[in-house]
Protein backbone atom coordinates (compact mmCIF):
# COMPACT_ATOMS: atom_id res chain seq x y z
CA UNK A 1 0.00 0.00 0.00
CA UNK A 2 1.54 3.55 -0.66
CA UNK A 3 1.86 5.73 2.33
CA UNK A 4 -0.03 8.45 2.89
CA UNK A 5 0.86 11.98 1.85
CA UNK A 6 1.88 14.69 3.61
CA UNK A 7 1.21 18.03 2.92
CA UNK A 8 2.76 21.19 3.76
CA UNK A 9 4.36 24.44 3.60
CA UNK A 10 8.12 25.61 2.94
CA UNK A 11 10.58 27.95 3.47
CA UNK A 12 12.47 28.86 0.36
CA UNK A 13 14.17 31.74 -1.32
CA UNK A 14 12.52 33.41 -4.52
CA UNK A 15 14.67 31.17 -6.60
CA UNK A 16 13.19 28.01 -5.40
CA UNK A 17 9.48 28.71 -5.44
CA UNK A 18 8.55 27.64 -8.83
CA UNK A 19 10.49 23.96 -8.07
CA UNK A 20 8.59 23.21 -4.36
CA UNK A 21 5.05 23.97 -5.84
CA UNK A 22 5.69 21.65 -8.15
CA UNK A 23 7.65 18.84 -7.53
CA UNK A 24 7.54 19.25 -3.54
CA UNK A 25 10.41 18.73 -1.15
CA UNK A 26 10.96 15.18 0.52
CA UNK A 27 7.99 13.20 -0.63
CA UNK A 28 5.74 15.61 0.31
CA UNK A 29 3.07 17.98 -1.08
CA UNK A 30 3.78 21.46 -0.92
CA UNK A 31 1.04 23.98 -2.16
CA UNK A 32 2.17 27.43 0.27
CA UNK A 33 5.52 28.48 -0.03
CA UNK A 34 7.15 30.94 2.81
CA UNK A 35 9.40 33.52 1.07
CA UNK A 36 12.64 34.36 2.40
CA UNK A 37 12.90 37.84 1.65
CA UNK A 38 15.98 39.98 0.57
CA UNK A 39 14.13 43.42 1.21
CA UNK A 40 16.58 44.98 4.08
CA UNK A 41 16.51 48.70 4.96
CA UNK A 42 20.52 48.52 3.96
CA UNK A 43 19.15 50.87 1.10
CA UNK A 44 18.08 53.45 3.29
CA UNK A 45 22.29 53.90 4.03
CA UNK A 46 23.33 55.35 0.72
CA UNK A 47 19.91 57.62 0.38
CA UNK A 48 20.95 59.15 4.34
CA UNK A 49 24.44 59.46 2.82
CA UNK A 50 23.54 61.54 -0.20
CA UNK A 51 21.32 63.79 1.35
CA UNK A 52 24.27 64.10 4.45
CA UNK A 53 26.65 64.83 1.66
CA UNK A 54 24.66 67.31 -0.27
CA UNK A 55 24.03 69.26 3.39
CA UNK A 56 28.11 69.02 3.51
CA UNK A 57 28.06 70.69 -0.28
CA UNK A 58 25.81 73.05 0.95
CA UNK A 59 27.45 74.72 4.26
CA UNK A 60 30.74 74.16 2.30
CA UNK A 61 29.82 76.45 -0.43
CA UNK A 62 28.25 78.75 2.45
CA UNK A 63 31.33 78.90 4.30
CA UNK A 64 33.62 79.41 1.28
CA UNK A 65 31.30 82.45 0.12
CA UNK A 66 32.29 84.34 3.89
CA UNK A 67 35.86 83.45 3.27
CA UNK A 68 37.88 86.03 2.09
CA UNK A 69 41.39 84.53 1.66
CA UNK A 70 41.52 83.19 -2.07
CA UNK A 71 43.40 79.97 -1.36
CA UNK A 72 40.87 78.65 1.21
CA UNK A 73 37.62 79.72 -0.77
CA UNK A 74 39.31 77.39 -3.49
CA UNK A 75 39.34 74.20 -1.65
CA UNK A 76 36.09 75.07 -0.02
CA UNK A 77 34.55 75.15 -3.47
CA UNK A 78 36.83 71.83 -4.30
CA UNK A 79 34.80 69.88 -1.51
CA UNK A 80 31.41 71.50 -1.89
CA UNK A 81 31.79 70.23 -5.52
CA UNK A 82 32.85 66.80 -4.56
CA UNK A 83 30.18 66.49 -1.61
CA UNK A 84 27.74 67.05 -4.26
CA UNK A 85 29.18 64.32 -6.70
CA UNK A 86 28.76 62.08 -3.23
CA UNK A 87 25.57 63.11 -2.69
CA UNK A 88 24.05 62.53 -6.24
CA UNK A 89 25.62 59.60 -6.15
CA UNK A 90 24.61 57.91 -3.64
CA UNK A 91 21.06 59.42 -4.28
CA UNK A 92 21.08 57.03 -7.29
CA UNK A 93 22.75 53.81 -6.14
CA UNK A 94 20.31 54.18 -3.26
CA UNK A 95 17.14 54.58 -5.45
CA UNK A 96 18.06 51.59 -7.73
CA UNK A 97 18.93 49.47 -4.74
CA UNK A 98 15.29 50.37 -3.46
CA UNK A 99 13.80 49.66 -7.24
CA UNK A 100 15.09 46.30 -7.31
CA UNK A 101 14.39 45.49 -4.25
CA UNK A 102 10.60 46.05 -4.70
CA UNK A 103 10.22 43.76 -7.49
CA UNK A 104 7.91 40.65 -7.11
CA UNK A 105 7.90 38.10 -9.79
CA UNK A 106 4.16 36.13 -8.99
CA UNK A 107 4.93 32.46 -10.87
CA UNK A 108 1.77 31.34 -13.33
CA UNK A 109 -0.95 29.57 -11.15
CA UNK A 110 0.01 31.13 -8.13
CA UNK A 111 -1.33 33.73 -5.49
CA UNK A 112 0.96 36.15 -3.53
CA UNK A 113 -0.65 37.24 -0.29
CA UNK A 114 0.56 40.93 0.06
CA UNK A 115 0.75 42.35 3.81
CA UNK A 116 1.72 45.74 5.03
CA UNK A 117 2.59 45.79 9.07
CA UNK A 118 1.66 42.34 9.07
CA UNK A 119 -1.72 42.65 7.92
CA UNK A 120 -2.83 40.82 4.86
CA UNK A 121 -3.99 44.02 2.09
CA UNK A 122 -4.75 41.90 -1.12
CA UNK A 123 -3.82 38.88 -3.26
CA UNK A 124 -1.15 39.40 -5.77
CA UNK A 125 -1.56 37.90 -9.52
CA UNK A 126 0.86 36.21 -12.07
CA UNK A 127 2.97 38.38 -13.09
CA UNK A 128 5.96 41.02 -12.02
CA UNK A 129 4.50 43.36 -9.37
CA UNK A 130 6.37 46.88 -7.57
CA UNK A 131 6.29 46.93 -4.02
CA UNK A 132 7.03 50.94 -3.32
CA UNK A 133 6.05 50.64 0.28
CA UNK A 134 9.38 49.42 2.53
CA UNK A 135 6.95 47.53 4.71
CA UNK A 136 4.99 45.77 2.26
CA UNK A 137 6.25 42.53 1.69
CA UNK A 138 4.58 38.93 -0.07
CA UNK A 139 4.26 36.44 3.13
CA UNK A 140 2.87 33.80 1.01
CA UNK A 141 2.81 32.11 -2.01
CA UNK A 142 -0.39 29.89 -3.08
CA UNK A 143 -0.19 27.39 -5.64
CA UNK A 144 -4.02 28.00 -6.62
CA UNK A 145 -4.42 26.62 -10.04
CA UNK A 146 -2.72 22.77 -9.89
CA UNK A 147 -4.94 20.13 -8.53
CA UNK A 148 -3.05 18.73 -5.96
CA UNK A 149 -3.21 14.35 -5.85
CA UNK A 150 -3.62 13.31 -2.16
CA UNK A 151 -3.52 9.81 -1.07
CA UNK A 152 -5.02 8.65 2.36
CA UNK A 153 -4.45 4.69 3.30
CA UNK A 154 -7.19 4.06 5.67
CA UNK A 155 -6.20 1.03 8.50
CA UNK A 156 -8.23 -1.67 9.78
CA UNK A 157 -11.85 -0.29 8.93
CA UNK A 158 -14.69 -2.55 9.84
CA UNK A 159 -17.52 -3.75 7.82
CA UNK A 160 -21.40 -4.18 8.09
CA UNK A 161 -20.62 -7.49 10.12
CA UNK A 162 -17.88 -5.98 12.39
CA UNK A 163 -15.20 -7.36 10.20
CA UNK A 164 -11.99 -5.10 10.16
CA UNK A 165 -10.20 -4.44 6.57
CA UNK A 166 -6.99 -4.86 6.71
CA UNK A 167 -6.67 -1.39 4.60
CA UNK A 168 -8.54 0.68 1.89
CA UNK A 169 -6.90 3.44 0.09
CA UNK A 170 -8.74 6.56 -1.06
CA UNK A 171 -7.55 8.77 -3.32
CA UNK A 172 -8.41 12.47 -4.00
CA UNK A 173 -7.58 15.76 -5.86
CA UNK A 174 -7.83 19.44 -4.02
CA UNK A 175 -7.57 22.54 -5.34
CA UNK A 176 -7.30 26.06 -2.79
CA UNK A 177 -9.89 28.60 -4.28
CA UNK A 178 -8.79 30.94 -1.48
CA UNK A 179 -5.27 32.21 -0.74
CA UNK A 180 -5.73 34.67 1.79
CA UNK A 181 -8.55 32.04 3.65
CA UNK A 182 -6.35 28.83 3.60
CA UNK A 183 -3.06 30.65 4.95
CA UNK A 184 -5.02 32.63 7.63
CA UNK A 185 -7.95 30.14 9.01
CA UNK A 186 -5.45 26.58 8.88
CA UNK A 187 -2.11 26.40 6.65
CA UNK A 188 -0.70 23.55 5.09
CA UNK A 189 0.71 21.76 7.75
CA UNK A 190 -2.78 22.24 9.65
CA UNK A 191 -4.78 21.22 6.76
CA UNK A 192 -3.07 17.99 6.17
CA UNK A 193 -4.23 17.03 9.68
CA UNK A 194 -7.49 17.91 8.98
CA UNK A 195 -7.91 16.38 5.49
CA UNK A 196 -6.37 12.82 6.88
CA UNK A 197 -9.47 12.93 9.86
CA UNK A 198 -11.79 13.91 7.28
CA UNK A 199 -10.99 11.00 4.67
CA UNK A 200 -10.71 8.31 7.93
CA UNK A 201 -14.01 8.93 9.15
CA UNK A 202 -15.37 9.62 5.43
CA UNK A 203 -13.89 5.77 4.69
CA UNK A 204 -15.31 4.33 8.04
CA UNK A 205 -18.88 5.15 7.54
CA UNK A 206 -18.91 3.93 3.65
CA UNK A 207 -16.87 1.04 4.75
CA UNK A 208 -19.54 0.12 8.08
CA UNK A 209 -22.13 0.27 5.23
CA UNK A 210 -20.80 -2.50 2.98
CA UNK A 211 -20.97 -6.26 3.81
CA UNK A 212 -17.46 -8.29 3.77
CA UNK A 213 -17.98 -9.88 1.00
CA UNK A 214 -18.93 -6.63 -0.86
CA UNK A 215 -15.79 -5.22 0.42
CA UNK A 216 -14.08 -5.06 -3.24
CA UNK A 217 -16.90 -4.14 -4.79
CA UNK A 218 -15.75 -0.33 -3.07
CA UNK A 219 -12.84 -0.21 -5.81
CA UNK A 220 -13.97 2.21 -8.27
CA UNK A 221 -17.44 2.59 -6.92
CA UNK A 222 -19.31 6.08 -6.84
CA UNK A 223 -17.78 8.67 -3.68
CA UNK A 224 -19.82 11.48 -5.26
CA UNK A 225 -21.40 11.51 -1.34
CA UNK A 226 -18.24 11.21 0.30
CA UNK A 227 -16.86 14.19 -2.13
CA UNK A 228 -19.75 16.10 -1.59
CA UNK A 229 -19.17 15.30 2.46
CA UNK A 230 -15.51 16.59 2.05
CA UNK A 231 -16.72 19.76 0.30
CA UNK A 232 -18.82 20.97 2.78
CA UNK A 233 -16.22 20.53 5.38
CA UNK A 234 -13.45 21.85 3.99
CA UNK A 235 -15.09 24.79 1.87
CA UNK A 236 -14.53 26.90 5.46
CA UNK A 237 -10.75 26.61 4.45
CA UNK A 238 -10.80 27.98 1.01
CA UNK A 239 -10.42 24.49 -0.39
CA UNK A 240 -12.38 22.34 -2.96
CA UNK A 241 -11.94 18.52 -3.65
CA UNK A 242 -12.52 17.82 -7.79
CA UNK A 243 -12.41 14.02 -8.18
CA UNK A 244 -12.07 11.85 -5.50
CA UNK A 245 -12.00 7.05 -5.90
CA UNK A 246 -11.06 4.32 -4.12
CA UNK A 247 -8.37 2.86 -5.86
CA UNK A 248 -7.29 -0.19 -3.53
CA UNK A 249 -8.80 -2.50 -1.02
CA UNK A 250 -7.41 -5.53 0.95
CA UNK A 251 -9.30 -7.79 3.13
CA UNK A 252 -7.92 -9.59 6.24
CA UNK A 253 -5.30 -12.49 5.21
CA UNK A 254 -7.83 -15.44 6.26
CA UNK A 255 -11.04 -13.81 5.16
CA UNK A 256 -8.66 -13.42 1.56
CA UNK A 257 -7.79 -17.02 1.61
CA UNK A 258 -11.12 -17.74 1.87
CA UNK A 259 -12.24 -15.38 -1.00
CA UNK A 260 -9.67 -16.47 -3.14
CA UNK A 261 -10.93 -20.17 -2.63
CA UNK A 262 -14.18 -18.64 -3.70
CA UNK A 263 -12.48 -16.89 -6.17
CA UNK A 264 -10.89 -20.65 -7.71
CA UNK A 265 -14.81 -22.08 -7.66
CA UNK A 266 -15.96 -19.16 -9.07
CA UNK A 267 -13.26 -19.25 -11.93
CA UNK A 268 -13.73 -22.78 -12.60
CA UNK A 269 -17.75 -22.43 -12.73
CA UNK A 270 -16.67 -19.69 -15.39
CA UNK A 271 -14.40 -21.94 -17.08
CA UNK A 272 -17.32 -24.45 -17.09
CA UNK A 273 -19.48 -22.02 -17.91
CA UNK A 274 -16.81 -20.95 -20.62
CA UNK A 275 -16.73 -24.56 -22.03
CA UNK A 276 -20.30 -24.97 -22.29
CA UNK A 277 -20.90 -21.69 -23.50
CA UNK A 278 -18.47 -22.48 -26.26
CA UNK A 279 -19.95 -25.83 -27.03
CA UNK A 280 -23.29 -24.07 -27.04
CA UNK A 281 -21.84 -22.06 -29.24
CA UNK A 282 -20.88 -24.30 -31.93
CA UNK A 283 -23.65 -26.35 -31.38
CA UNK A 284 -25.87 -23.54 -32.82
CA UNK A 285 -23.07 -22.33 -34.88
CA UNK A 286 -23.54 -26.09 -37.10
CA UNK A 287 -27.14 -25.52 -36.48
CA UNK A 288 -27.18 -22.05 -38.23
CA UNK A 289 -24.99 -23.55 -40.73
CA UNK A 290 -27.80 -26.37 -41.64
CA UNK A 291 -30.60 -23.54 -41.73
CA UNK A 292 -28.02 -21.23 -43.75
CA UNK A 293 -27.71 -24.21 -46.15
CA UNK A 294 -31.12 -25.34 -46.42
CA UNK A 295 -32.15 -21.99 -46.97
CA UNK A 296 -29.75 -21.49 -49.74
CA UNK A 297 -31.19 -24.73 -51.22
CA UNK A 298 -35.12 -23.33 -50.45
CA UNK A 299 -33.69 -20.06 -52.69
CA UNK A 300 -32.10 -22.36 -55.11
CA UNK A 301 -35.40 -23.78 -55.72
CA UNK A 302 -37.51 -20.65 -54.96
CA UNK A 303 -34.77 -19.26 -57.93
CA UNK A 304 -35.74 -22.28 -60.48
CA UNK A 305 -39.85 -21.77 -59.25
CA UNK A 306 -39.43 -18.35 -60.22
CA UNK A 307 -37.67 -19.10 -63.37
CA UNK A 308 -39.98 -21.94 -64.54
CA UNK A 309 -42.75 -19.98 -63.85
CA UNK A 310 -41.10 -16.70 -65.39
CA UNK A 311 -40.75 -19.11 -68.41
CA UNK A 312 -43.94 -20.21 -68.50
CA UNK A 313 -45.37 -16.83 -68.25
CA UNK A 314 -43.24 -15.71 -70.90
CA UNK A 315 -44.65 -18.61 -73.19
CA UNK A 316 -48.17 -17.90 -72.63
CA UNK A 317 -47.77 -13.99 -72.84
CA UNK A 318 -45.91 -15.22 -76.50
CA UNK A 319 -48.71 -17.25 -76.99
CA UNK A 320 -51.21 -14.74 -76.38
CA UNK A 321 -49.96 -12.02 -78.58
CA UNK A 322 -49.83 -14.34 -81.19
CA UNK A 323 -53.41 -15.26 -80.53
CA UNK A 324 -53.86 -11.43 -80.61
CA UNK A 325 -51.96 -10.67 -83.67
CA UNK A 326 -54.18 -13.74 -85.59
CA UNK A 327 -57.19 -12.19 -83.98
CA UNK A 328 -56.17 -8.41 -85.31
CA UNK A 329 -55.04 -10.22 -88.52
CA UNK A 330 -58.14 -11.41 -88.85
CA UNK A 331 -59.73 -8.48 -87.92
CA UNK A 332 -58.38 -6.88 -90.12
CA UNK A 333 -59.23 -8.94 -93.13
CA UNK A 334 -62.83 -8.92 -91.85
CA UNK A 335 -63.14 -5.09 -91.93
CA UNK A 336 -61.37 -4.68 -95.15
CA UNK A 337 -63.83 -7.08 -96.34
CA UNK A 338 -66.48 -5.50 -94.61
CA UNK A 339 -65.15 -2.10 -95.83
CA UNK A 340 -64.56 -3.08 -99.17
CA UNK A 341 -68.04 -4.87 -99.43
CA UNK A 342 -69.48 -2.00 -98.00
CA UNK A 343 -67.89 0.72 -100.50
CA UNK A 344 -68.68 -1.72 -103.36
CA UNK A 345 -72.35 -1.33 -102.16
CA UNK A 346 -72.25 2.23 -101.71
CA UNK A 347 -70.99 2.53 -105.33
CA UNK A 348 -73.52 0.49 -106.03
CA UNK A 349 -76.48 2.38 -104.73
CA UNK A 350 -74.97 5.35 -105.57
CA UNK A 351 -74.87 4.26 -109.28
CA UNK A 352 -78.26 3.21 -108.69
CA UNK A 353 -79.33 5.83 -107.45
CA UNK A 354 -77.98 8.32 -109.72
CA UNK A 355 -79.61 5.73 -112.49
CA UNK A 356 -82.95 6.37 -110.55
CA UNK A 357 -82.06 9.83 -110.78
CA UNK A 358 -81.17 9.64 -114.42
CA UNK A 359 -84.09 7.58 -115.13
CA UNK A 360 -86.53 9.96 -113.26
CA UNK A 361 -85.07 13.41 -114.86
CA UNK A 362 -85.32 11.34 -118.56
CA UNK A 363 -89.47 10.51 -118.79
CA UNK A 364 -89.22 10.84 -122.58
CA UNK A 365 -86.81 8.14 -122.82
CA UNK A 366 -88.69 5.45 -120.45
CA UNK A 367 -92.31 6.91 -122.29
CA UNK A 368 -90.19 6.30 -125.72
CA UNK A 369 -89.35 3.01 -124.08
CA UNK A 370 -91.96 1.91 -123.11
CA UNK A 371 -94.33 3.25 -126.57
CA UNK A 372 -91.54 1.30 -128.35
CA UNK A 373 -92.48 -1.87 -126.31
CA UNK A 374 -96.09 -1.76 -126.88
CA UNK A 375 -95.31 -1.25 -130.79
CA UNK A 376 -93.40 -4.37 -130.85
CA UNK A 377 -95.77 -6.33 -128.53
CA UNK A 378 -98.44 -5.24 -130.75
CA UNK A 379 -96.08 -5.73 -133.70
CA UNK A 380 -95.54 -9.36 -131.73
CA UNK A 381 -99.64 -10.27 -131.67
CA UNK A 382 -100.24 -8.79 -135.02
CA UNK A 383 -97.80 -10.97 -136.79
CA UNK A 384 -99.12 -13.93 -134.96
CA UNK A 385 -102.92 -13.31 -135.08
CA UNK A 386 -104.81 -14.51 -138.61
CA UNK A 387 -105.34 -11.79 -140.80
CA UNK A 388 -109.00 -12.24 -142.60
CA UNK A 389 -109.29 -12.03 -146.33
CA UNK A 390 -112.45 -10.07 -146.83
CA UNK A 391 -114.04 -10.96 -150.33
CA UNK A 392 -116.75 -9.12 -151.67
CA UNK A 393 -119.57 -11.05 -153.22
CA UNK A 394 -122.72 -9.01 -152.36
CA UNK A 395 -122.79 -7.34 -155.81
CA UNK A 396 -121.75 -4.06 -154.65
CA UNK A 397 -120.62 -1.71 -157.51
CA UNK A 398 -117.37 -1.75 -158.67
CA UNK A 399 -116.93 -5.63 -157.09
CA UNK A 400 -116.09 -8.50 -158.84
CA UNK A 401 -119.23 -11.37 -158.69
CA UNK A 402 -118.25 -13.87 -161.68
CA UNK A 403 -117.34 -17.86 -160.51
CA UNK A 404 -113.85 -17.22 -161.73
CA UNK A 405 -112.72 -14.68 -158.99
CA UNK A 406 -114.34 -16.93 -156.73
CA UNK A 407 -112.57 -20.12 -157.45
CA UNK A 408 -109.59 -18.15 -157.39
CA UNK A 409 -110.04 -16.41 -154.48
CA UNK A 410 -110.56 -20.24 -152.81
CA UNK A 411 -107.47 -21.56 -154.15
CA UNK A 412 -105.20 -18.54 -152.91
CA UNK A 413 -106.84 -18.43 -149.53
CA UNK A 414 -104.53 -21.44 -148.30
CA UNK A 415 -101.52 -20.07 -149.67
CA UNK A 416 -101.90 -16.62 -147.95
CA UNK A 417 -102.38 -18.54 -144.77
CA UNK A 418 -99.22 -20.40 -145.09
CA UNK A 419 -97.23 -17.30 -145.96
CA UNK A 420 -95.27 -16.01 -142.57
CA UNK A 421 -96.07 -12.09 -141.88
CA UNK A 422 -93.99 -9.69 -143.10
CA UNK A 423 -92.66 -7.07 -141.03
CA UNK A 424 -94.54 -4.00 -140.50
CA UNK A 425 -93.30 -1.14 -141.90
CA UNK A 426 -93.63 0.74 -138.23
CA UNK A 427 -91.01 -1.39 -136.78
CA UNK A 428 -88.32 -1.45 -139.82
CA UNK A 429 -88.78 2.50 -139.60
CA UNK A 430 -88.38 2.77 -135.59
CA UNK A 431 -85.75 5.31 -134.67
CA UNK A 432 -82.83 4.56 -131.83
CA UNK A 433 -84.04 5.39 -128.71
CA UNK A 434 -82.50 8.86 -127.22
CA UNK A 435 -79.36 7.94 -124.82
CA UNK A 436 -80.01 8.83 -121.00
CA UNK A 437 -78.41 11.94 -119.17
CA UNK A 438 -76.11 11.55 -116.65
CA UNK A 439 -73.52 8.88 -116.92
CA UNK A 440 -73.38 5.63 -114.62
CA UNK A 441 -71.29 5.28 -111.91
Amino acid sequence: MSRRSVISEAVAPWSEVARLLRGGEAGTLVPVIIPRHRRRLWWLLPLWFGVFALLTGVMLTAGGAGDSDGLSGDVSDALAGLSYALGVVSLLAGGLWWWRSSIVEIEQGTNGVLTRYGAVVRTLDPGRHYLWHPWSRVDFVVDTATEIPYSAPVMACPTQENVPLRSIEFFLKFRIIDAVLFVRTIGAGNFDLVLSSAVQDAIRQRARRVRTERAYDLRGSDVADMQELLNRQLSRYGVRITGSNIPEVQLPTQYQQHLATRERVAKERAAYDQEWGLTRKRRIDSLQMDIERAKKVRDARIVEVKAALNKAREEVAQLLEEQETNAQRVRFEIETRGRSGLIAAENEARAQRRLAQAYRDNRAVLQYELARRRLEVGAALAGSAPRPVVVRTDGAEGGDTSALSTLLTAQLLPRLAALPAAPSAASSARPAPPEPVGGED
